[in-house]
């Protein structure tokens, strides 16, 4: 197999010596055969002709190579990954004709026959390092060019791409769609859809002119594609952007397309965002769905701007490109659209899930040093996203709002159409703000761990009452990780009255070093809650006092800010975590809030964490009477949801996922086969199928009911659901099947093998599932070394026995981390592992004994 990892170095070394003016691709899509032809014409000068040079193609055959018009022997050139080149002038025109394979992983160019309708789908992703799956190319961010595809397809199909097309008959059935060049752009933000995609049109008209607007989808997703929602989320973005930046929307028409199998949440492609179309919602599903599904459109569109605009030189400012478009996408909720309180979803998802990653023995700098595409594939994480962003933000308020826009101004007029590193930017935020960044990007950038702030207080009480007669906040960091950061943090004091616990006042102040008096708070009367980082101001873990946290376990749902309950319900979860909650004490915070927490993406986060409380971190010996106070909590409380709202469909999943009893298990059936009901509940086909898979992991549903289910439902997500139920079957038979299918390549497309994974693993199966941890750690490099990268990556991480939890699978999964034939992708996902089964173990064991 050919080596297709590239390194920075190799990478540098090229760019030093090319310039590449343009491509043209042509690709003929109108064969049912698993391959395609691909004909890429590049031009490029190099300054060094006799350096090395290769274009990178990963493809089934080549079938010729011209250098400057003279033939080159593929069987001499080409290693499967590169294409050598020799021959090289000053000016140069390199053609490379191949045969390439469409891919059923998400990666390169996909293929999807729907099975609702027998139509074919086509959809590429090139980031990081897939175009080369499709063309020859040079694939690296900071060689820019201008890319032409002219695209063959059968006659119903239409083609999207970054610009607009000229189309043709070609007289043999096809059609020809040739587009217009781009603009200088990164290669992995080219993009082709294909297909007899469905499309709705609309335009924005600003203040810099109009965009003309798509929006695509499959034919059998039509009646659920709300386009008009869509687009109304699109202009209000183009509206904010285009006035924060004070730059025109870069590209041309703006399209978004759903597509199907997708790997991740959507992808920035220059003028054509693709995204999974699981966004277009078939079943009913609570607004906080809808609010995601709103934070990923700004989220790329922030992207065409920065990243596409102006792109990183090399992958180790992909957390700058990602958690830039983080932060900006949540500022355009908040001030641009209905979801005013987007930071109190980004405190209660995104920080916790920051949190979890800055605390594994695999964290890193949030500006980490990229080596090669291995490292950057890794490194799609939460410190990348979501520590990124919230340092971000913290830096917004350190060099001040207006300074930082008017930074960020500067710097798209400076380089528009190049590529910058982190140092270009902090150029343009300095010579604003007048601030050095120096010591600022040493502290939040260069180091990784999370600091802890835990407020210390000492009360007195005279004839006036109880007041503060001292005050300090108390920073701590991780042994392994010792820097203790500058933060600047508010200090909030709540008091409980008639109207709820409201805020007396907030003071800010700046932590530095292990311990920060507070002098404001001497003398001032004690407040029921003291909440440190109040309004969400730095990164950290938060700590209570003792008062405090006695507080929060009688009255956090009485907190009236919606962003100072989220903070709280954080700390707590950390806490929890951390074994300093035991999970029985977190159990019970959550069934006494949740049902009256108005924000609905913190109901839902509450009541995962609530359920990985239970199965994860519980003490195993009071587990099923845990399991049982959940379950009969959460009955109580979608019993008693408002009819039809939100709360009651996200009470109703998080009680059906519970059940344990017969009772429970019984009423559940009732739902389903329509001998019980809950008033204003809608059994929708989603819904049904959560209900049926419950009751699949009982074993109160078996294979005849499964196939019910799917006959009804032949759809494409109807067909993930029958194989999230087969897998999830108590049986060891089921299980074994499922553990082949997955370990089989080429057996399943990435979506069957999502929805396998899911139901693989229910933690209250996990003595079928025992057997099966030894067996994974002899699967483990097999896997790595015959899939691509996602599918490894899914693979590994997916089957890791992570309800197995015992000191046996983490002294295991370090053992085969620390062997030294294991690649360091694949020695990151077993630590990682191993850690979050070391820390249930630690919870557990906090759990046992009550604290």
């Amino acid at each position: 197999m050919a080596d297709t990892n590239l390194t920075r170095a190799e990478a540098e070394s090229r760019a030093a010596h090319l310039s590449v003016d343009s491509y043209e691709i042509v690709l003929d899509l109108t064969s049912d055969a698993a391959t395609f032809d691909s004909t890429s014409t590049v031009r490029f000068t190099s300054s060094d002709p006799q350096a090395s040079c290769w274009l990178d193609l990963i493809a089934a055959e080549v079938l010729e190579i011209t250098v400057n018009g003279q033939p080159l022997d593929p069987a001499d050139c080409y290693d499967g990954a590169r294409v050598t080149l020799h021959g090289l002038a000053a000016d140069n025109e390199v053609t490379v004709r191949a045969r390439c394979s469409y891919m059923t992983t998400g990666e390169g160019l996909h293929r999807f026959m729907d099975p609702a309708d027998g139509q074919t789908y086509l959809y590429s992703q090139f980031e990081v390092p897939d175009s080369r799956r499709v063309f020859a190319v040079f694939e690296q961010p900071d060689l820019k060019a201008r890319f032409t595809f002219v695209v063959d397809v059968p006659e119903p199909w239409v083609v999207v791409s970054n610009t607009q097309a000229d189309v043709r008959p070609t007289g043999s059935g096809a059609r020809r769609w040739h587009f217009e060049p781009t603009p200088p752009i990164s290669c992995y933000v080219t993009a082709i859809c294909a297909g007899p995609y469905h499309v709705a049109r609309s335009q924005y008209q600003g203040a810099h002119g109009t965009v003309t607007l798509a929006v695509y989808c499959r034919q059998s997703l039509v009646e659920y594609l709300d386009a008009d929602e869509i687009f109304d989320i699109t202009c209000r973005g183009f509206a904010f952007f285009e006035d924060l930046f004070d730059h025109p929307y870069p590209f041309g028409a703006y399209d978004q397309v759903f597509v199907p199998e997708f790997n991740a949440g959507a992808m920035e492609n220059a003028g054509c965002i693709t995204y999974r179309d699981e966004y277009l919602f078939r079943s009913r599903v609570t607004d906080a769905a809808y609010e995601r599904r709103a934070e990923t459109i700004l989220h790329e569109m922030a992207h065409m701007w920065f990243g596409d605009l102006v792109t990183m030189r090399w992958w180790n400012d992909l957390w700058l490109n990602e958690s830039f478009a983080t932060w900006a996408s949540v500022l355009a909720q908040v001030e641009a659209t209905r979801w005013t309180n987007a930071w109190t979803t980004f405190a209660s998802a995104e920080k916790l899930w920051a949190l979890r990653q800055d605390q594994l023995p695999t964290t890193h700098p949030i500006s980490a040093e990229i080596r090669d595409l291995h490292d950057v594939e890794i490194n799609f994480d939460g410190i990348t996203y979501a520590k990124g962003a919230s340092v971000l933000k913290q830096l917004v308020a350190w060099v001040g709002r207006d300074a930082f826009i008017a930074g960020l101004r500067r710097y798209f007029r400076r380089h528009a159409w190049g590529n910058t590193t982190l140092a270009d930017l902090f150029d343009e935020l300095e010579a604003e703000s007048g601030r050095d960044l120096s010591a600022w990007e040493r502290e939040w950038l260069l180091t990784a761990g999370v600091n802890t702030l835990r407020p210390v207080l000492d009360v007195t009480e005279d004839a006036g009452g109880r007041r503060y007669a001292a005050a300090a906040i108390d920073q701590e960091a991780a042994a392994e990780h010792p820097t203790l950061r500058s933060h600047r943090v508010a200090i909030g004091l709540y008091d409980r009255g008639p109207s709820g616990l409201t805020r007396r006042e907030s003071i800010e102040i700046d932590v530095t070093g292990p311990r920060t008096a507070v002098p404001t708070l001497v003398g001032l009367p004690v407040a029921d809650l003291v909440l440190v980082n109040d309004q969400d101001l730095t990164f950290a873990k938060i700590r209570f006092d003792a008062a405090s946290l006695d507080t929060l376990e009688q009255h956090v749902a009485d907190l009236t800010d919606s962003l100072a309950r989220s903070l709280a319900w954080t700390g707590l979860t950390d806490m929890l975590r951390d074994a300093e909650l035991p999970a029985r004490r977190f159990v019970t915070l959550v069934l006494s809030g949740v049902g009256s927490e108005s924000d609905l993406s913190v109901v839902q986060t509450l009541l995962a964490q609530g359920r990985l409380a239970v199965e994860t971190f519980s003490d195993p010996a009071g587990r099923d009477a845990l399991r049982q106070r959940w379950a009969a909590g959460l009955s109580t409380l979608a019993h008693d949801a408002e009819p039809g709202s939100d709360h009651q469909l996200a009470l109703v999943r998080a009680w059906s996922a519970a059940t344990t009893e017969p009772a429970e298990l019984e009423e559940i059936s009732g739902l389903l086969d329509g001998s019980a009901e809950l008033p204003g509940l809608v059994l929708d086909r989603d819904l049904r199928w959560h209900l049926l898979q419950r009751l699949v992991i009982r074993g109160r549903a078996d294979e005849n009911d499964i196939a019910a289910a799917l006959q009804s439902d032949r759809t494409s997500a109807g067909e993930r659901q029958a194989d999230l139920a087969r897998a999830a079957r108590p049986t060891s038979q089921a299980k074994q099947e499922a553990w082949d299918a997955v370990l089989e390549p080429g057996r399943l497309t990435n979506a069957a093998m999502e929805a396998m994974l899911a139901g693989f693993m229910p933690p209250e199966q996990v003595e079928l599932l025992r057997p099966f941890a030894d067996r994974y750690f002899e699967a483990v490099l097999p896997v790595w070394q015959e899939r691509t990268f996602h599918t490894a990556e899914r693979i590994i991480t997916g089957l890791f026995p992570r309800v197995v939890i015992s000191r046996q699978v983490v002294d295991r999964a370090r053992a085969e981390a620390d062997h030294p034939d294991t690649p360091w992708p694949v020695r990151r996902m077993l630590l990682e592992g191993a850690a979050d089964v070391e820390r249930a173990l630690r919870a557990q064991a906090c759990d046992a004994q009550g604290r």
